[in-house]
């Protein structure tokens, strides 16, 4: 299996894209993992065009249906303790899905489609983040899955 990191838009803060590196390159000691970068939608006068997030989206999650699992993140979806989370990762790796899909959304959030299209909707906390800092907490927190499967110190 592998996980795919599907970024609506570029990170912009080094800060922030050095730390997805760092957390990404651990993880890939793990699983391959790979990060895809869905361009932001245009705004046009008054109103926020999001057709080419699922045009992007339905391109870049076109492994064929039952080989891959489809994680949006969204302030409503399921809230985690990071045990489950791991719990949750290592179950769709014995089921044998080739890819684990985990797309973030920009500042105006997806479309009724991407939600439908969706396998599961998770949640990474109660508080609001910034989409960017989103991220950060995701990787760190599929880093912190993978030493949980694997039983090794890094949570405690």
């Amino acid at each position: 299996m592998r996980i795919t990191l599907i970024f609506t838009g570029k990170t912009e803060e080094s800060y922030l894209k050095d730390g997805i590196d760092l957390y990404v390159k651990r993880i890939s000691r793990y699983i391959p993992t790979g990060i895809k970068i869905i361009s932001e939608p245009v705004k046009k006068s008054g109103s926020h065009n999001r057709g080419n997030i699922t045009d992007e989206y339905k391109k870049l999650t076109s492994v064929k249906s039952g080989q891959s699992f489809k994680v949006l993140l969204d302030e409503k979806g399921e809230q985690l303790t990071s045990e489950k989370f791991a719990g949750f990762i290592e179950k769709k790796m014995v089921m044998g899905y080739r890819e684990l899909v985990f797309l973030t959304g920009g500042a105006y959030g997806f479309t009724e489609e991407i939600y439908h299209e969706a396998d599961s909707i998770l949640s990474l906390s109660a508080m609001t983040f910034t989409h960017q800092m989103v991220r950060l907490i995701l990787v760190e927190q599929l880093y912190r899955a993978m030493t949980i499967i694997r039983g090794e110190p890094y949570h405690h």
